[in-house]
């Protein structure tokens, strides 16, 4: 399920979760590839930074919370059919199931986020960008220009 190249299906996050050297080195952490970076500890910087860059175009911030769970294991954006993460462009109901199915005992539900980044990482147990080894921001940006704009990719027809 890991394997997008070989199968266009959704790779969910938990297929890229950091080792816990990694989780102890930022540097380490920083020299991963983006889309593992983007996966595993940096998914709510390339959330917020797609946001800014496409402020008007309807999306909007989710986590996705395990049941009881006071912080979110994922952040991606959607607009309700849409969503963008590390692994680009997916519908948001084969974001939802590939992922409930790779973490089924986690029975993980979206919630959307009404806070700015600052403060859902202070809430929330996520990195601050000043607390990655470099500031993430600029790399998430270069990330979300790799991919279709959200006018044209909600103008493709579903899959």
């Amino acid at each position: 399920m890991c394997l997008r190249m070989l199968v266009d299906v959704y790779r969910p996050s938990a297929c890229f979760k950091r080792t816990a050297e990694e989780r102890r080195d930022q540097l380490l952490s920083w020299s991963r590839a983006d889309l593992p970076f983007f996966a595993a500890g940096a998914c709510h910087i390339l959330a917020y930074a797609f946001m800014e860059t496409y402020p008007t175009a309807g999306f909007r911030p989710v986590g996705l919370w395990a049941c009881e769970a006071r912080d979110p294991s994922h952040v991606y954006v959607t607009d309700g059919t849409w969503a963008f993460d590390h692994d680009g462009w997916t519908r948001q109901s084969e974001l939802l199931s590939v992922t409930c199915a790779a973490l089924p005992h986690a029975d993980s539900r979206p919630r959307t986020i009404h806070v700015d980044l600052d403060t859902f990482c202070a809430r929330h147990y996520h990195r601050p960008r000043q607390l990655f080894a470099f500031d993430p921001w600029r790399r998430a940006l270069r990330y979300v220009a790799r991919f279709p704009t959200p006018d044209e990719q909600v103008g493709t027809a579903p899959s």
